[in-house]
């Protein structure tokens, strides 16, 4: 028999229970016609299982809106393909709402998700704050945070840590194992086995596919065998662009940071600062990495001095993790430095701000200097008052280095808007926008399909989301 399988593109709820005639059953809750809150179910010898139970964002969160379409209670055990929000955003919800089973995911994404999810929660907080004041100004009930601290504190009880490569005894017919996807810290596709009955069936979970030469993390592994796979496309219709004076498929780091080198050469002739909207978790460490060869080898011969300033409390908390959980995760050239005694993302004009004066004070500041600040798309933190003294500014440069979901505040910078509004305050887009290439961590096209023909024996079928 095959899979039988449901998409719910708009996160219909539905009563789960037993399905007559289908032993196995798969339904795409998330992330499938969409881009964020991954969610898949599926089902097997009366289980439920998820694989990611992320937050939608930007357009999607209206479309489907964030409550759950299911039961949490029901649910037996959930796989986190890494630590994004938009793949285990929802997982405080999920246990606020009755869950009580195991979840399963690598060292490094148990440990980033312990910082994320608080730091999710607190925003979930501070924005239930602001809505039940603006609510009660106009005689309304206040708003209640879709989950708190406490309940992102309590989630982390349930999770239990995998390793690459060995197979976990799940349950009765339902083995697992996970493997290095090059996409974050701890990330991974996830092959699962079940048998129900005579029965049995391989499927396997992409999760969000790295791309290549990226800096500290290994490039994604492969996969040869599958009866059904579950893959991303993200970057599906698109191919990454590559640096300029890069050759050949292979980008090497130095031809990386050439491009951001020349970014911040010209603003900091201009006076400017050059601000990076960057996702707290991945993107800012490996732009860390790329300073930090700037900066070594002086890549910016008019620039005497490069202040770098990572404010977000998350990214400092982030960047702690990745200094000291490499081992096991890191690819070659970020093991010849570590061998070294040097770290790989750490260097002596590096400045970490969490307490909130030091972040205002940065808007005060007269030399120019990188400021990079979350969240990635814009969309929440210390990043929307960067950008609100900056974005008028024609001497400073917005440097997106991330993917800017349809939607968000980010998308419209980059997209060209001339005006934006941030806190309520029209404020007109006059500095140098532009978009760091090569730095994706997904896979394009071409990567895409080289993982996908990785398979040896025929797949049954191929589910894009």
């Amino acid at each position: 028999m095959d899979f039988e399988y449901t998409l719910h593109p708009h996160l219909i709820n539905r009563i789960l229970g037993s399905r007559k005639g289908a032993l196995m059953h798969i339904t795409f809750f998330g992330a499938a016609q969409q881009v964020t809150g991954s969610c898949t179910m599926v089902e097997c010898n009366g289980k439920y299982l998820l694989v990611d139970c992320g937050l939608p964002q930007g357009n999607d969160e209206k479309e489907t809106g964030i409550e759950l379409p299911f039961d949490a209670a029901a649910i037996d055990y959930v796989f986190l393909t890494h630590a994004h929000i938009d793949h285990t955003g929802r997982i405080p919800y999920l246990v606020r709402n009755g869950f009580k089973g195991k979840i399963f995911a690598t060292s490094a994404t148990v440990q980033l998700c312990e910082i994320m999810l608080a730091d999710s929660a607190y925003i979930q907080e501070m924005e239930a704050e602001w809505k039940s004041r603006k609510a009660k100004r106009a005689g309304k009930k206040g708003v209640e945070p879709l989950y708190t601290v406490q309940d992102a504190q309590k989630s982390m009880q349930y999770f239990e840590s995998c390793v690459y490569e060995e197979i976990c005894e799940v349950d009765e017919g339902i083995k697992a194992r996970f493997n290095d996807a090059g996409h974050l810290l701890g990330s991974s596709s996830i092959e699962l086995w079940l048998k129900e009955g005579k029965e049995r069936r391989k499927l396997v979970f992409s999760g969000d596919i790295g791309n290549f030469d990226q800096p500290l993390i290994k490039d994604p592994d492969y996969i040869d065998e599958a009866d059904f796979v579950i893959m991303e496309s993200t970057y599906g219709n698109r191919t990454h662009k590559k640096p300029e004076n890069a050759e050949g498929n292979a980008v090497p780091t130095a031809v990386r940071a050439e491009e951001l080198a020349q970014i911040i050469e010209r603003t900091f002739k201009r006076g400017g600062n050059v601000v990076i909207p960057s996702f707290a978790v991945g993107r800012t460490q490996e732009i860390l990495y790329l300073l930090r060869v700037i900066i070594e080898k002086k890549m910016c011969p008019t620039v005497v001095d490069i202040p770098v300033f990572v404010d977000s409390p998350l990214s400092v908390k982030a960047t702690h993790i990745f200094a000291g959980n490499l081992f096991g995760y890191m690819d070659e050239e970020t093991m010849e430095l570590v061998n070294k005694g040097i770290n790989p993302i750490l260097f002596p004009s590096l400045v970490t701000i969490t307490d909130v004066e030091d972040s205002k004070a940065l808007n005060r500041r007269k030399e120019s200097c990188v400021i990079i600040s979350s969240s990635g798309m814009c969309e929440a933190g210390r990043i929307k008052h960067h950008l609100k003294h900056n974005l008028w500014r024609s001497e400073s440069t917005v440097l997106f280095s991330g993917y800017q979901a349809g939607g968000t505040l980010g998308r419209s910078i980059l997209d060209g808007a001339r005006h934006v509004t941030i806190f309520g305050e029209q404020i007109d887009v006059r500095c140098e926008v532009c978009e760091l290439h090569g730095i994706s961590g997904h896979a394009d096209q071409e990567g895409l399909v080289t993982w996908l023909k990785s398979f040896k024996k025929e797949i049954r079928r191929v589910f894009v989301v």
